[in-house]
């Protein structure tokens, strides 16, 4: 009895000592990493204007008037030029106090007036008059800040065409590298994206605007890139000879 229970327990062991090397051999199976990378390149449809109203006067009262009227123009005049209430935002605002600091012998900085700043941020969705939209603003009162970044309303359907591309550039490569081992790609075992390389980068600019009139400001829309990069990996089918 001893000597069956004996036998049994190696033939146990021995089957699992057998069943190893195909486990590991099963984890162990060949791999290739690649990398892909996708542009698409878009004609913005959209821009994004940063400007404000900025007053001086001697009380924060008057400075405060002068800014509401430069401000309260400004926004009258861009509704006539079609832009829509949801695409005007205050974006800052702040009163500060004006001090000289000429005074000589340690004399306190002496109070002359009060300034006045209130930035508006304007969503432009007509391309072909944003040189005029810029040029009325200052115009009807904008003097201070004028940042300009551009956009595109579908977005998040280029960078899905990006992702695709890159996905397609990681197979192509993947494909290129295992025919010439003389093996081939098997099914995909993980993918994943590097994130930071996902921000819209404008190109520099390659397409004008519609023709702008000699008394507008002059803008170059060009065209903007969205990115992607993945990082996928591949089993390998070695192929028999």
């Amino acid at each position: 009895m001893f000597h069956t229970r004996t036998l049994m327990t190696s033939l146990a062991v021995l089957a699992l000592v057998s069943a190893a090397p195909a486990t590991r051999a099963a984890e162990e199976q060949a791999r290739i990493t690649v990398t892909g990378e996708g542009t698409v390149s878009a004609a913005p449809d959209m821009a994004i204007i940063h400007v404000g109203v900025l007053k001086t006067a001697a009380t924060a009262r008057q400075a405060l008037d002068d800014a509401n009227k430069a401000l309260s123009d400004t926004l009258a005049g861009l509704k006539t030029k079609g832009i829509d209430a949801r695409d005007l935002q205050t974006s800052g605002f702040s009163v500060t106090p004006q001090f000289d600091y000429s005074g000589k012998n340690g004399t306190a900085p002496k109070l002359t007036g009060y300034q006045v700043s209130n930035m508006l941020t304007i969503r432009v969705r007509d391309i072909g008059g944003l040189g005029k939209v810029l040029d009325e603003a200052v115009t009807d009162g904008i003097n201070s800040g004028g940042s300009l970044s551009f956009g595109n309303s579908n977005e998040k359907e280029l960078v899905a065409e990006a992702r695709k591309a890159a996905v397609a550039d990681a197979i192509t490569k993947a494909k290129a590298l295992t025919e010439a081992a003389g093996v081939s790609t098997g099914d995909v075992i993980s993918i994943s994206e590097d994130p930071q390389f996902m921000p819209q980068v404008p190109m520099a600019a390659r397409m004008s605007m519609a023709k702008q009139s000699t008394d507008s400001v002059p803008v170059e829309a060009g065209e903007s890139e969205y990115h992607a990069r993945v990082t996928v990996t591949f089993a390998i089918n070695q192929k028999k000879p």
